[in-house]
């Protein structure tokens, strides 16, 4: 009777601690465990990264940076760390939360556009995904991969269409270039390609006026009139006498981009460069930025008019005067100089 006893207490103990156990082992992977009050917080957890890593990324989100250990080990995560951006809930668990990190690696949009130069898109791109600036500009300019999509270090720019991409945030240099490569074969179709034939311009060219057009007029409905007036100088063999060519020119002969320069001086114009459209006649070598969509549609669709000049209208800024021959140019000039002379601009 008396053993019997005992076994009694020591199967009831047993059970106890079991339940004990099964309780603890439920409520470290069931409980919730995140310590924020926004809806949901996201999580970039780098390549190659270590537990270490994950739990500087993670740890700030939870309740119990232990429980949290203790579940990943049993789980085995740290074994198999999957790099990317990761979305965590408020009130999720530990075993949500390692298998949202497992298995949920969610894209995420990048924007670029306005870029003059390829150094100034891959620190665009840097700040939106994983790779660095440094080893984006150094698959951009691989030689090797600007040959193979049949442009040159001139027209490079040309191969980014500015866009809304969705991406996986631990993209890699070379990942983002290759699916840029694609968007921009798929951007150039038949039609697109039928339109430039038309005009007798190459892609390249048509993405090099369409950055004339952007720098020249904001006004998205009156791109393609100003690029009609590029395309009837280029048609009759005209320079296409572009200030923003120049300006370009002189930021590349000096080296530096971020200088502002407002006003284009007679002077400016003798600058011997292949930008400098005052000088050399045709479409530039390469684009003196980055043009959207907009623009260069605007040049594969430019309205038909026989204008061949225009100026800034300081009656409705942002737009535009067009003239059909020079001696109405020079009238609508007089207005813009006297109103460039009333603002005091040197420079």
């Amino acid at each position: 009777m008396y053993i019997k006893k005992i076994l009694i207490i020591i199967v009831l103990l047993g059970a106890i601690g079991m339940g004990v156990f099964t309780w603890y082992i439920y409520n470290t992977a069931f409980s919730v465990n995140t310590a924020f009050n926004n809806e949901a917080a996201h999580v970039f957890i780098p390549t190659n990264a270590s537990m270490t890593d994950v739990m500087e990324e993670i740890a700030p989100l939870l309740r119990d940076e232990e429980s949290f250990r203790s579940v990943a080990n049993q789980k085995r995560y740290n074994a198999n760390i999957k790099p990317g951006h990761f979305i965590i809930t408020r009130g999720m668990s530990n075993n949500d939360i390692i298998n949202t990190l497992r298995s949920s690696n969610i894209p995420i949009n990048i924007k670029f556009n306005n870029q003059e130069r390829l150094e100034d898109l891959a620190g665009n791109i840097s700040n939106q995904i994983e790779a660095d600036s440094i080893s984006l500009i150094n698959a951009m300019r691989d030689p090797d991969f600007i040959k193979e999509v049949g442009l040159n270090e001139d027209t490079a720019l040309s191969l980014y269409i500015p866009n809304t991409y969705e991406f996986y945030w631990n993209t890699s240099a070379e990942q983002f270039r290759e699916r840029m490569k694609k968007e921009y074969e798929s951007f150039w179709n038949e039609s697109r390609m039928a339109k430039a034939k038309n005009l007798n311009l190459t892609r390249e060219q048509v993405i090099s006026l369409a950055a004339i057009v952007q720098k020249e007029t904001a006004k998205v409905d009156e791109r393609p009139r100003v690029a009609g007036v590029y395309t009837n100088r280029l048609k009759v063999g005209m320079l296409l006498q572009a200030d923003p060519t120049v300006i370009y020119a002189m930021k590349r002969e000096s080296g530096d981009y971020d200088q502002v320069i407002k006003r284009v001086l007679y002077a400016d114009l003798e600058l011997d460069s292949p930008y400098n459209t005052y000088k050399y006649a045709g479409v530039p070598p390469g684009p003196i930025a980055m043009p959207d969509i907009s623009s260069i549609d605007a040049v594969l669709n430019p309205e038909k008019h026989g204008y061949y000049y225009f100026v800034a209208d300081v009656t409705n800024f942002g737009y535009h005067k067009f003239a059909k021959n020079l001696a109405q140019h020079n009238a609508n000039k007089v207005e813009y100089v006297r109103w460039v002379n009333s603002q005091g601009l040197k420079r």
